[in-house]
């Protein structure tokens, strides 16, 4: 097993989060990244900090204007000559406009208000990404033992998260897509990623870049997004389009699914892994699923975690884990190493 991160993922700290009708106390902190870090020392398993894999992976997946916009956008927001606030931040979501002046630029590329960009954003959100692609070259490379055991697991301490940043918007606490980004560098080398998210909410952004594919399965198991985020995307009916039908499976759970019913899915989703068969597995976790979670639409336990590990580790493939969502803060730490040790465990279970 081989854990990544890198420090400068807690530069990014927002202050401003605009969901449902009001202002909300950001849940998307650094302190995650601190506690998330924990696991791993108490566990005496090392960190290695992620190297500079370059912009080329993101630039493959991400329009060059929008990420122009998350690396310049501050700094031009701040050069307005009159007060602006301390984050781009708009109210105003009009993908469609012609980009002239930071508000509209960030009309076209937030997607909502849960993605501010502060004055240290971009350096998170650049090694978020990194970090990602440090797990994905190590396979590029040879460097993992790709053997049924724990050697074949890559872990990515990954924040900000990804898995709702559009090819260009960000939404979602989310900016840049890791799970997009990887899988497309990895198909240099591997002809079928599967990607399978367990996040609390759907990642809309991974469906969406992935959607006419059918190299890349995306399948997730999330709450049902009615009235719940992302509230457009993530229904059972959206099964992708031309030859990507049917290389998009959703699972919505009903909300107040218990942890029995996430599994039933989880392992629904398990067996579309086990029929499409491919090189590389991307998964997605989000600690919101947690059932003390202020995000969680479902109830899973921390033991819980360890068999979601413990089930991904029957399919006998490179895994790459995307840490991502998780906002009960003083549990990450425990969760994190619940699920570590289903992948050190020598238990077997059956799916």
């Amino acid at each position: 097993m081989k854990i990544y991160s890198h420090e400068k993922q807690k530069l990014h700290h927002p202050k401003t989060y605009f969901s449902r009708g009001k202002m909300r106390e950001p849940q998307e902190k650094p302190e995650r990244l601190v506690e998330l870090l924990k696991a791993p020392k108490d566990l005496g398993l090392a960190v290695t900090t992620a190297k500079d894999i370059g912009i080329a992976p993101i630039l493959a997946v991400h329009d060059l204007d929008y990420v122009d916009f998350l690396k310049h956008g501050y700094d031009e927001w701040m050069a307005v000559d009159e007060e602006m606030g301390e984050e781009v931040q708009t109210t105003v979501y009009i993908q469609n406009n012609s980009g002239l002046g930071i508000l509209a630029k960030a009309a076209k590329y937030q997607a909502d208000g849960s993605a501010p960009i502060g004055k240290h954003s971009w350096t998170s959100i650049y090694w978020s990404a990194q970090t990602a692609l440090n797990a994905a070259d190590a396979l590029l490379k040879d460097e993992v033992n790709q053997n049924h055991n724990q050697n074949n697991v890559q872990i990515c301490l990954t924040r900000p998260a990804g898995h709702h940043a559009r090819k260009n918007a960000a939404g979602g606490f989310c900016y840049l897509n890791n799970a997009a980004i990887i899988a497309q560098y990895l198909r240099q080398k591997f002809q079928k990623i599967a990607i399978i998210d367990t996040d609390m909410h759907h990642g809309q952004g991974i469906q969406e870049i992935f959607y006419h594919r059918k190299d890349v399965l995306y399948t997730s198991v999330h709450g049902s997004p009615i009235n719940f985020y992302p509230v457009v995307a993530g229904h059972e009916h959206e099964r992708g389009e031309g030859e990507g039908y049917g290389y998009n499976i959703n699972f919505p759970m009903p909300h107040g699914t218990d942890e029995a019913g996430f599994f039933h899915y989880v392992d629904r989703s398990i067996e579309t892994l086990k029929l499409f068969n491919p090189d590389v597995i991307v998964h997605v976790l989000g600690f919101d699923i947690y059932k003390d979670d202020p995000q969680a639409k479902c109830n899973v336990s921390t033991e819980g975690f360890k068999t979601l590990a413990q089930k991904l580790k029957t399919l006998n493939k490179p895994i790459i884990v995307l840490v991502e969502g998780g906002y009960c803060i003083e549990k990450l730490n425990e969760n994190l190493q619940a699920f570590i040790s289903g992948f050190l465990s020598k238990d077997i279970i059956n799916n």
